[in-house]
């Protein structure tokens, strides 16, 4: 196992997430808990030594599963990760409550890593609002030692993840990022990731594969990683990319069965960051991926200028890519949820004036009709 310094600690460069544990009759709720106690045995023995869980996942039983697991070991073996539910507005008074609850589910005495959970434009301005005392009580925990290490994760823009670090920057000791070699581009990891290493805060890494999507690539695309590395498996690559990233500490892997569990703790023995040319083929194949799914937007702006319903068409289509490329999910409608409605794709009347001036000549208002209609 590689292992990466953090201040005073020795973190494993492959951590353990909770979000995909092995279920009963495909019941997301129903964690196979015999499973998970096999997998976290054998993460164990490999050198695993971080473990990241939250309030949400398997509906609320990932936490307590994970907990259960652990519980068979002594508490200096492994590092506890989990998050207050942020994403979930309701949930913004009741921070006191839920950490204490939280505790309780994992069976510990204090939380190793604990992060805001999914900063992003649905909940920025609540995250900051200090009527919710959210900032002030995780500080608390933290110079009360039930919190060792405080951090975020997010989903959102760069613009939101820097409206955060501008209030709360000088506390936060690590970000997690959706960070894989899709997204650098396509959503812009690059540049977040250059604006967390402004602020020198190390990163951790979630959706390595994007929830599997790059487990598997069109056998054209894998001939080419092949040719290159021909003893690389497709998922390996992934995990290269980011070997390859400066800033990154620990990787986030969201493992469903023990086969997958192996296949990457096999990975994880060796360090082998790409060289340009591998990097510019596997950001090639990218590029591939993304341009056959979705539309051709440049945000030249050209097109706003002509729009009677003022829509921020070039922010519309963006998050219409995502949710075309990753066939539904949450960042579209939870990035939607920060704009009014009536700027919403469905306030288009389909006049086509942005159309008229589209360097692209993207069928804007058709490509709008459809992203209001797979949002229904």
């Amino acid at each position: 196992m590689i292992y990466k310094q953090f201040q005073d600690l020795k973190l494993s460069a492959l951590g353990m997430g909770a979000m995909r544990l092995p279920v009963i009759d495909g019941d997301d709720a129903r964690i196979d808990q015999q499973a998970v106690d096999q997998m976290v045995a054998v993460a164990m023995e490999q050198g695993i030594n971080y473990y990241d869980t939250a309030w949400g996942y398997h509906s609320g039983n990932s936490e307590i599963a994970i907990g259960r697991a652990l519980s068979r070991y002594p508490r200096e073996r492994y590092y506890l990760a989990t998050k207050f539910p942020g994403y979930d507005l309701s949930n913004m008074d009741q921070v006191k409550s839920i950490f204490e609850k939280q505790l309780e589910k994992c069976g510990v005495d204090y939380f190793d890593f604990y992060l805001f959970h999914n900063v992003c434009e649905m909940n920025i301005d609540a995250y900051l609002d200090p009527k919710y005392g959210i900032f002030d009580y995780l500080t608390e925990q933290k110079r009360n030692g039930r919190i060792r290490h405080l951090g975020f994760s997010a989903h959102g823009s760069r613009e939101v993840i820097e409206r955060f670090l501008k209030a709360y920057g000088d506390a936060m000791e690590f970000c997690q990022l959706q960070m894989n070699y899709l997204d650098w581009s396509f959503q812009n990891v690059k540049g977040k990731a250059e604006l967390l290493a402004e602020h020198h805060i190390p990163l951790w890494v979630m959706e390595p594969l994007r929830g599997g999507r790059l487990a598997s690539l069109a056998e054209e695309d894998a001939a080419k990683l092949r040719a290159l590395r021909p003893e690389e498996t497709v998922p390996a690559w992934a995990f290269r990319f980011l070997q390859s990233i400066p800033g990154v500490t620990v990787t986030l892997s969201g493992m469903s069965n023990m086969q997958q569990l192996e296949e990457n703790l096999h990975t994880f023995e060796t360090e082998r960051p790409l060289n340009q040319q591998e990097m510019e083929t596997l950001l090639g194949i990218a590029d591939g991926m993304v341009q056959k799914a979705s539309v051709p937007c440049t945000a030249c702006r050209y097109c706003t200028s002509h729009c009677p319903q003022s829509l921020n068409i070039p922010m519309l289509l963006e998050l219409y890519n995502e949710h075309c490329f990753t066939g539904g999910g949450f960042i579209a409608p939870m990035a939607l949820m920060a704009v009014p409605e009536e700027k919403h794709p469905s306030a288009c009347i389909g006049c086509r004036s942005c159309e008229a001036v589209c360097p692209q000549q993207i069928k804007i208002s058709e490509a709008l009709a459809d992203f209001a209609q797979k949002l229904r």
